[in-house]
């Protein structure tokens, strides 16, 4: 028999130990070049650019719509 615990424990004291095991949204930060939202640190998957420099080869820049909330209002 392996090893059992003591006393019980209680419902607060189990969602405490699971409160930071939730999904989080991603943090997202817009490209300077081609304005659209990515993750921080990785190459721009619309323009394949990283900190300024062409680091994904493009067959033909795509013409992507800005989104998210710094993009600007539609007309």
């Amino acid at each position: 028999m392996g090893a059992l615990p003591k006393r019980k424990k209680s419902k607060s004291r189990a969602m405490m130990r699971l409160s930071h095991s939730a999904v989080k949204a991603p943090a997202l930060v817009e490209c300077p070049q081609c304005h659209i939202m990515i993750r921080p640190h990785h190459a721009c998957p619309a323009c394949g650019k990283y900190n300024g420099r062409d680091v994904v080869s493009q067959k033909e820049p795509k013409k992507t719509q800005p989104t998210g909330p710094l993009a600007p209002p539609k007309k």
